[in-house]
């Protein structure tokens, strides 16, 4: 056999392993997929490859907690969160995710550094959202954001991480918790965003994009 004979072959296939190969697959529906894959060749359609989603209709999930990520995913594939971003793009997406694969990409994205988000809102906004951050409302029994979401904004266990979170996003699912039942694990924000006003809404979202990651 010709060494150029051989050398297409060897090329051939290598070429087809490389295509039945599961590291190199965006196959939702395929177990042995790895979370990384998926979150580097699906995720990061929307998301960006490290997490940090360039248009402000998709989330930021670097740095994200990974308990708020599994159960958001999970809320995702039970249909058991229906605002308008879930319905229409992640319902799809996470159907067939398996437990290991929803664990894996909450561990990659938690593992990613966030970007420093360009400021959003006037001086006065992001200052009147730091105190609504820090001190709450006490006539509107509206408590400190950070009493949940930590001091930084980092989140904590049930609760996201919001630092550095696009304010766009921020307003949106505030809105979703205020007025509709469309988040029902989120009881307790939707109590809380039921009293703030629209402005307040976009100061504290203008706030936590602009917070230091």
């Amino acid at each position: 056999m010709k060494s150029s004979t051989l050398a297409l072959m060897i090329a051939a296939a290598m070429l087809s392993a490389g295509c039945a190969n599961p590291t190199r697959s965006r196959d939702l529906a395929n177990p042995n997929v790895t979370a990384t894959t998926l979150a580097q060749q699906v995720c990061s359609n929307c998301h960006g490859l490290t997490g940090n989603a360039i248009s402000p209709n998709f989330p930021n999930l670097a740095g994200q907690v990974e308990a708020y990520f599994v159960a958001q995913l999970n809320g995702f594939k039970s249909h058991g969160r229906q605002d308008p971003a879930g319905f229409e793009y992640m319902w799809g997406l996470s159907r067939s995710l398996t437990d290991d694969q929803i664990k894996g990409l909450a561990a990659y994205f938690a593992a990613q550094k966030p970007a420093r988000q360009p400021g959003e809102g006037t001086a006065s906004q992001v200052a009147a959202g730091k105190a609504i951050f820090e001190n709450g409302m006490s006539a509107k029994k509206v408590p400190p954001c950070s009493s949940c979401h930590g001091a930084e904004g980092q989140g904590n266990g049930p609760f996201p991480r919001i630092a550095g979170q696009h304010a766009d996003y921020l307003v949106k699912q505030l809105v979703v918790f205020q007025r509709t039942d469309e988040r029902p694990e989120g009881g307790i924000m939707k109590t809380v965003a039921h009293e703030l006003s629209a402005q307040d809404i976009e100061n504290v979202a203008a706030y936590a994009q602009s917070m230091a990651n």
